[in-house]
């Protein structure tokens, strides 16, 4: 076991969140916005190359969280580009990520059918 890549897959992906967590605590973003720009900052990375040099050094804890995704959604758009043409750019990012997705969605429902959400008081 590659204890060192451990190592760096849990403090890379550990720093996304804590980043994320001092711009909830910090900013009046809302979540949803925060996510959004991970979501987008990801891609943006990922399609300029960027995002590569830190899943290399990263591995897993650059690619699970949110910005992972972002990147994997422009890295699946512009493989689709260069296959389908221009309608890739639409299609490419969602099949890339579509077992994410579907996953998301279905632990997402079964984590309703088990929990009891409550309003949170503002």
């Amino acid at each position: 076991m590659d204890w060192f890549m451990i190592l760096k897959a849990f403090l890379v992906g550990g720093a996304i969140c804590v980043i994320g967590q001092i711009l909830i605590d910090k900013t009046k973003l809302t979540p949803a916005r925060i996510l959004v720009a991970f979501v987008t900052l990801g891609a943006i990375l990922g399609g300029l190359g960027i995002y590569q040099y830190l899943i290399d050094f990263a591995g897993c804890g650059a690619t699970v969280p949110l910005t992972g995704f972002g990147n994997l959604l422009s890295k699946g758009a512009i493989s689709e580009v260069k296959d389908s043409g221009f309608i890739g750019a639409f299609i490419g990012g969602v099949k890339a990520a579509s077992a994410g997705i579907a996953s998301a969605v279905f632990f997402g429902y079964i984590a309703s059918l088990i929990s009891k959400p409550k309003i949170k008081k503002q």
